[in-house]
Parts: structure tokens; C-alpha cells; sequence
């Protein structure tokens, strides 16, 4: 599996057949962000955080993204689909239920998160940034294989929990 193949995997792993209207923009040194768009501001190498974001639910959101991203790396797909929204945007949860299966059965695949920031925040849902390192190993053959890239995760609230409703990825040039 060739280096441009996990890229494109990493997308659709992360991105689960996003919506082609909803457009983004993820500029390397600037992101213009308006109302009712997905973005993110880099000056340098400084994530900008939104400001207003009360702290009891900024600690929810924060565990919110922790957990979708951990009940992936478990490998445990209920775990993993109650991390989803009800109603996401851009993708199905039958289909990324599937892939993940699939995925689940052929690789080894750990994501690491660091840079965790909330860029956008209202009370009905929160934009989270994060730089995303997916390590994978093909279990048939061993080949290891690592995807680096930058991640918008939307969370929306719903039944006064966070959930994934899209998900925003541009995996780094090398």
C-alpha cells in the first residue's frame, strides 16, 4: 500500500463520504471564518481558541472529541457509533459503521490527537481543531504505514451530550 493510498484512506476513514456543498478551506497561514462555515485560523503555528466557551462545556466537548477518538482506537464499533450524531452531515452512520468494520478487520490503526483546541463555539455546537497522526499496520502482510494531517471535528449537542455530525481533514504534504 503506497504513502498517496493511506492518505486517501485517512480521508475516508475520517471524513465518511463527506457532503461535496459543503466546502472548505484549510489555508496553510489563514481561514476566514463566517457564520455557518467549518474553519480554523493558524498564525505560525498557534491554533486560535474560541473565546466564550464556558468551562464545564468545553470539558464536555473536549471529552466528547477524547472519546470518539478512543472508542475508535478500542476497535469497539457500538462504542464508536455513540459517539456519532443522530442526524450527521456529509455522511451515513451505516456506511461509516461499515468502513470502520472493514478497516477494523484489515489494519491495526491507532490515531493520536494533539493540538486539541475548540476554534468555534455556540450552544448548539463546537468546532474542534486537532493535528491527527493515524499509525496503520496491514494485519496480512505487516506493512506499517503513518498519515499526518489536520482535522476540524463538528460536534453538535444533542439529548445534552456532544456528537459527531462532520468531520474536515487535509492530510500534511511531505
Amino acid at each position: 500500500m503506497s504513502k498517496w493510498l493511506i492518505a486517501v484512506f485517512a480521508v475516508f476513514m475520517l471524513a465518511a463520504c463527506s457532503d461535496k456543498e459543503q466546502q472548505v478551506n484549510l489555508a496553510e497561514n489563514e481561514q476566514i471564518i463566517e457564520e455557518g462555515t467549518v474553519g480554523f485560523e493558524i498564525m505560525g503555528e498557534t491554533i486560535e481558541e474560541a473565546s466564550g466557551v464556558p468551562t464545564e462545556e468545553k470539558e464536555s466537548i473536549i471529552s466528547s472529541f477524547e472519546e470518539y477518538i478512543a472508542s475508535f482506537n478500542a476497535k469497539d464499533i457500538d462504542r464508536y457509533v455513540n459517539t456519532l450524531s443522530k442526524n450527521p452531515q456529509g455522511f451515513s452512520i451505516e456506511d461509516d459503521q461499515e468502513a470502520a468494520k472493514m478497516a477494523f478487520e484489515q489494519y491495526d490503526i491507532t490515531k493520536t490527537a494533539s493540538d486539541i483546541t475548540i476554534v468555534k463555539y455556540n450552544e448548539n455546537e463546537a468546532q474542534v481543531y486537532a493535528n491527527i497522526v493515524t499509525d496503520m499496520t496491514e494485519l496480512a502482510s505487516g506493512t506499517e504505514l503513518q498519515d499526518e494531517g489536520r482535522q476540524v471535528t463538528v460536534l453538535v449537542k444533542e439529548d445534552n451530550a456532544w456528537k459527531v455530525t462532520s468531520i474536515y481533514y487535509i492530510g500534511n504534504q511531505f
